[in-house]
């Protein structure tokens, strides 16, 4: 993704979050910068401490890692951002005497910011239709970009069985990953209704009667939906269920999960489409959905259903399952696939969809056609339309889609789209006694965390046997002095048992706080969480995570019964 805020890269207008990543009792972000200045901590900041000119491409840095990066400007198509001449000028041209000063938060106000997105469920025991394998679930976000541009979902599926938990990696803006956070679940629920319940539903909403509730949401209150558009979504859908209805004679009664979600995804892709091609005669309608196909959004989503799990992804975002080895150890099994460069089948498909005159095109450093990391995601159409489709809603358009140079590009060696998919790869997995957890992701954490270690710390918390393993220090030559800190660390935290009460803040904690031997620091902590808004990003990512946690006893007794 870019380090320019998201909403910016398309012109759309930024509305402040709901949630400050500063508590209100802590300095602002200024404060917080000017001291870290002094103390020529951020002197190498001078190179990517820019502006945008222009604010229609994602912006390039030669100090920042391209990986880090969802979309990367083409020299034909963007203005590259240069740092502010002023700000050079002040970093360089003055010069303190005073005594260096050091900030940190103290460990309320990390606390107050790593919990403040924090969210837990626990399963009823008997929910009047069988023992769930699921205990409950644990999610957060901490966010980089402003606002955040990831968002989340979990729900329980009333009128079949299972439950329901996605999470959604929003790129050039948060209005993708928005919509596909409110709207998927819905898609996924009714494709896995029998048809008889298809026709109650219609019935229903013909007749004017009460609908059957679908899904029951599991949300933090913060968790935004929106009102403005639920009479455009639920139209949409119901045209789906309608179509089902059709296809559906009733004579089959088993539904394949893999299939179910497989026309989930791709289904309210085509929606999300048309609704941008068809327009609103409401203006703010019209621009809405105009802004969700132009952004876009990777999504990684769980089905669970006593011991059957589905996992489809579409993108970067991935599935973690936690086992426990019989010795006690921990081992992680993946769950997804990512849709990037890196997946050599992934090239290939692209290659082989596409003439073989563009096969030197349609990746090019990494990224398809040069421009964007992910492979598949919804949204995008710009990767997707035709150009004579693109420039006709463009024109037709509103003001503030027609005026902004982002939509008016073309990708460069645009012949034969569409060049990306919403399509998700299903993965299933049968779940053991052993399967003690499930760790769905964004990006944001891998990028900063080894699958094994993110497996071994959420083994350790559920289980509380952190403090018994031995202390590791990765081959580096540990003074007696610094291994004395590291048991008075051990022994501190101990006596508070731990900080956390939530699985996910606990990852998010030791992600962006360990230190060389895998130990939250609290110094790197407060200093990663004090960066302002504008460097934040240069540092990390959006960071969501959901924590699944499984019953032994009860997929025990599943496997048991059969």
């Amino acid at each position: 993704m870019c380090v320019c805020p998201g909403p910016r890269r398309i012109g759309i207008p930024v509305r402040s979050s709901s949630l400050p990543l500063f508590s209100d009792a802590m300095p602002g972000p200024t404060q917080l910068f000017f001291p870290l200045i002094r103390n020529c901590e951020l002197s190498r900041f001078y190179g990517t401490a820019c502006y945008c000119h222009h604010k229609h491409l994602c912006c390039s840095s030669p100090y920042l890692p391209q990986s880090r990066l969802r979309y990367t400007s083409h020299p034909a198509y963007a203005t590259f951002c240069r740092p502010k001449d002023n700000w050079w000028q002040y970093t360089q041209g003055r010069r303190y005497a005073s005594t260096p000063q050091k900030f940190y938060l103290t460990p309320p106000q990390v606390n107050s910011i790593l919990k403040a997105n924090e969210y837990s469920f626990k399963v009823p025991e008997f929910d009047g239709k069988n023992v769930s394998s699921v205990l409950g679930f644990d999610s957060n976000q901490l966010p980089a970009n402003a606002p955040i541009e990831d968002r989340r979902s979990a729900a329980t599926c009333l009128q079949t069985r299972g439950m329901l938990l996605g999470v959604f990696d929003g790129h050039a803006g948060c209005a993708c990953s928005q919509a596909v956070s409110e709207r998927l679940f819905y898609y996924i629920a009714v494709s896995l209704l029998p048809h008889e319940t298809l026709l109650e539903i219609e019935n229903a909403v013909e007749s004017g009667r009460a609908l059957l509730p679908i899904l029951q949401w599991h949300k933090h209150p913060n968790d935004y939906f929106s009102k403005e558009a639920s009479k455009l979504y639920f139209n949409s859908l119901r045209t789906y269920w309608q179509e089902l209805i059709d296809l559906n004679t009733g004579e089959s009664t088993d539904i394949d999960v893999k299939e179910a979600l497989i026309n989930a995804f791709k289904r309210l892709d085509n929606d999300i489409s048309l609704e941008a091609q068809v327009g609103d005669p409401n203006s703010f309608l019209n621009y809405l959905v105009l802004r969700v196909a132009f952004s876009g959004a990777t999504a990684c989503v769980a089905h669970v259903d006593g011991v059957n799990l589905h996992v489809a992804n579409t993108g970067d975002s991935r599935a973690m399952l936690g086992v426990q080895e019989e010795d006690g150890s921990w081992s992680a099994v993946t769950l997804s696939n990512d849709h990037n460069a890196q997946n050599e089948r992934e090239l290939e498909r692209l290659k082989l969809e596409h003439p073989k005159n563009e096969a030197k095109s349609v990746v090019k450093q990494d990224r398809l056609l040069g421009l964007l990391m992910p492979f598949r995601a919804f949204g995008d159409v710009k990767f997707k339309w035709s150009i004579d489709l693109q420039k006709r809603v463009i024109e037709s358009g509103p003001d503030q889609l027609n005026d902004n140079e982002y939509t008016k590009f073309i990708p460069p060696n645009y012949y034969t789209p569409p060049y990306l998919t919403a399509e998700p790869e299903v993965t299933y997995h049968r779940l053991r006694p052993q399967d003690k957890f499930l760790v769905l992701a964004t990006d944001g954490l891998w990028e900063t965390m080894h699958r094994q270690d993110v497996v071994r710390i959420v083994g350790e918390y559920l289980t509380g046997m952190h403090h018994q393993q031995p202390i590791a220090v990765g081959g580096y030559k540990v003074t007696l002095g610094q291994m004395h800190g590291l048991l008075t660390e051990r022994r501190a935290k101990m006596s508070s048992v731990f900080e956390d009460q939530n699985a996910a803040t606990h990852l998010i904690r030791h992600a962006v706080g360990n230190n060389e031997f895998g130990a939250v620091d609290h110094e790197r902590l407060s200093k990663m969480l004090s960066l302002p808004e504008e460097l934040a990003r240069m540092y990390r990512d959006d960071i969501t995570i959901i924590v699944v946690q499984f019953n032994s006893h009860v997929v025990g007794a599943y496997q048991n019964q059969e």
